[in-house]
């Protein structure tokens, strides 16, 4: 089969490689859309700790079931799915704990490889986290799933319902869908940008309010749309340590940051002690999504309740990735499908 390995930084090779066999329990999936996104971008642009070079990459896809493991019943070879690239053990103490998402295993044992025509599923992933696609869902759209159980998981846990204000930092593929979500719960939205494509997105998205850095003093105007107070809830989704660090002027007393967008390994921010303090601030760190989290991403695209298509810039063959790649660290686009 065909497959994009990331050779070194900047550099993609199409090469040949054996067609993986599926063991007890797994599943061979025909890739038929897979998403660029944010990690993926890293990692072509700088290499990842998690994937020595050279390497298979890409892990937002949707599919059709090639072939199935002994044991499995629910996807036939022919059925069209949905899935995430990974799946706690459920036997580790974080996984006793029902801390799934920070698994012992769950890096490890996650299942890269979508930038090609076809993946291998592993027994676990199949058992919690692959779904039947939906006929109405394309399957661009269905490959949405990875990156929605992350926001899911990160709305989650922030102490929010209808009618607060929440503000999003960053309009990126992850701060937009953060939008979509929030705007389900019917929550007002807030979204600090100063790349214009992508402060036109957040508009189309129909945020309340879009804030752009470079035009005005986002903290006056957030305390001028929330009546002084300060947002309900922030949330960071840039993986800038001076973003992560402003974040906390921008919400009310008793309210929320979360933080989404990962910093490099050895990043240090620093905080105001006494506004933490004082105001109970809480600050919290999202990684990650736990089945539940893929489920209820599951219902909310199968649903139709938020509509992803036009976060979809264009679509490529897997010859073309490295154009995609090189067009998002220009700055154009949001996500690129990528079509084999």
């Amino acid at each position: 089969m065909l497959a994009n390995l990331l050779v070194k930084p900047g550099k993609l090779e199409l090469r040949e490689v054996d067609l993986p066999e599926p063991s007890h329990g797994e599943i061979l999936v025909r890739i038929k859309a897979a998403l660029t996104c944010g990690t993926d971008l890293k990692a072509f642009k700088r290499g990842h700790p998690l994937m020595p070079m050279p390497t298979v990459f890409g892990h937002e896809f949707s599919g059709v079931v090639e072939k199935a493991g002994q044991g499995v019943r629910k996807f036939p070879k022919g059925t069209a799915i949905m899935a995430v690239h990974s799946a706690p053990c459920g036997k580790c103490y974080f996984c006793r704990k029902n801390l799934y998402n920070l698994c012992e295993d769950i890096m490890r044992t996650k299942a890269l490889g979508a930038f090609a025509e076809y993946i291998l599923l592993p027994k676990h992933v199949v058992k919690y986290n692959v779904f039947i696609k939906p006929e109405t869902l394309s399957f661009a759209e269905a490959a949405f799933l990875e990156p929605l159980s992350c926001v899911v998981h990160s709305v989650r846990s922030s102490d929010i319902s209808g009618g607060d204000t929440a503000v999003v930092m960053g309009a990126g593929p992850i701060g937009l869908l953060h939008v979509m979500v929030l705007k389900a719960m019917g929550l007002k939205t807030i979204v600090v940008e100063k790349q214009k494509g992508r402060i036109n997105k957040a508009k189309d998205l129909k945020a309340d309010s879009v804030i752009s850095p470079d035009k005005g003093d986002v903290k006056t105007e957030i305390m001028n749309f929330t009546g002084n107070k300060g947002a309900d809830v922030v949330f960071e989704c840039t993986g800038i340590p001076l973003v992560w660090e402003s974040a906390l002027w921008y919400v009310r007393k008793g309210g929320s940051v979360i933080l989404f967008g990962g910093l490099k390994p050895d990043a240090r921010v620093t905080y105001d002690a006494a506004r933490i303090h004082y105001d109970e601030i809480t600050l919290k760190g999202v990684f990650h999504f736990i089945p539940a989290d893929v489920a209820n991403a599951y219902k909310l695209l199968s649903g139709r309740k938020i509509k992803v298509k036009g976060l979809i810039s264009g679509k490529y063959p897997l010859h073309n990735l490295e154009t995609a790649f090189n067009k998002l660290s220009s700055g154009e686009g949001i996500k690129y499908a990528i079509i084999p």
